[in-house]
């Protein structure tokens, strides 16, 4: 039997906890934007670097795999380019399990590629500090930005939308052009039918530029429009000057569900007219990208399943400290019934985890 802080977990717990989380009816989401092809420098200066690792990134597609983690059916909806890097990317999602039905090929327009620069702090006046990383985006022109409402009446993506839960973007892909702002607007305005939409800020000030003055105005505008919502404190300090949980919820009360991430270490949730404030687990860092979006999934996924609100801000921090202490922007989960036991603890026990010592020993008694 498994001891972790207090919590017994036997043979007969573990299989009751897989039961609770693959529940019979399982729910459908789905995420819409850019998926981009990444190059992963080796550490150092990027000009001494001679091979680059590749690999996939992209807020909502990031979203999507770790929802199929999660016991959570999941759509990605988007544009690549006709080329080998969208290519891998639709077989990246496919493999992951993420439906990508309705994803078209533009035979006009490239997938969009960032590299990912990482420092070896070797004080080097072009190196960046040892476990640094710097993003150099390439996707001006791509296949997503030329996303529009007439991707949400095409029939795959009209199917998949039909059939579920929740819909999810983020501030990113309303950044990238006029056009994928008009289509973020159009969702946000369409019919809910049953269906959440969901929204995190994701605030990009490049992706604003030559029309900045617009962004709090067009952002405010998603965040009052949705049904769930995540917010970064200081992002959304910078676009509406108000970086406080508390005074944000009272800026913003349309939300059913409001997630502020006040820092790294604790994320306040408010749900309808309860508050519950949570703090983050102690961890190693590795690295830091892709951490919010794996909170975004962790926590759609609990709201999915029904769970209550502290239960879905723990699965949103136990999933971001997967992608915060991995190397890739994608986040490869613990099984089901290590986040179970998890996000289960008492107050007290929750406290005093260390994330990558509880993984160690539940993954030793499974």
């Amino acid at each position: 039997m498994a001891i972790l802080h207090g919590m017994a977990v036997g043979r007969k717990g573990r299989k009751e906890i897989d039961v609770m989380w693959r529940t019979s009816t399982r729910s459908r989401a789905v995420t819409i934007g850019e998926g981009l092809a990444v190059l992963v420098a080796r550490p150092g200066p990027l000009e001494d670097s001679e091979s680059f690792e590749r690999t996939a990134g992209g807020a909502e597609s990031n979203v999507a795999t770790v929802l199929t983690q999660l016991g959570v059916d999941a759509a990605w909806i988007s544009r690549v380019g006709d080329d080998g890097f969208g290519r891998y990317l639709v077989g990246h999602l496919a493999d992951r399990g993420v439906d990508v039905s309705a994803v078209v090929t533009d035979p006009a327009r490239p997938t969009a590629v960032y590299v990912k620069e990482r420092g070896s702090g070797s004080g080097k006046s072009t190196d960046l500090a040892e476990r640094v990383s710097r993003m150099l985006y390439y996707r001006t022109g791509s296949a997503a930005s030329a996303l529009s409402t007439a991707d949400l009446a095409a029939t795959a993506a009209a199917s998949v939308l039909d059939r579920c839960d929740a819909v999810h973007f983020t501030g990113i892909t309303t950044a990238l052009s006029e056009s994928t702002t008009g289509l973020t607007e159009a969702l946000i305005a369409m019919p809910r039918r049953g269906r959440l939409v969901s929204f995190d800020l994701n605030f990009r000030p490049a992706l604003w530029a030559g029309r900045s003055e617009r962004a709090a105005d067009v952002l405010a505008r998603h965040v009052r429009g949705s049904d769930v919502v995540f917010l970064g404190a200081d992002e959304a300090g910078e676009v509406f000057d108000i970086d406080d949980a508390d005074r944000l919820r009272a800026l913003f009360p349309e939300p059913e569900h409001l997630v502020v991430k006040n820092n790294e270490h604790s994320v306040t949730g408010f749900s309808g007219g309860n508050r519950v404030e949570v703090p983050a687990l102690g961890l190693d860092v590795t690295e830091r990208i892709g951490a919010g979006d794996a909170f975004a999934g962790g926590y759609l996924s609990a709201l999915l399943h029904g769970r209550p609100l502290a239960q879905r801000l723990r699965l949103g921090h136990l999933c971001a400290a997967a992608a915060l202490t991995g190397a890739g922007d994608v986040a490869e989960l613990p099984v089901p019934e290590v986040l179970e036991s998890l996000a289960t603890l008492d107050e007290a026990a929750w406290a005093r985890v260390h994330y990558a010592d509880a993984v160690v020993a539940q993954n030793v008694a499974l």
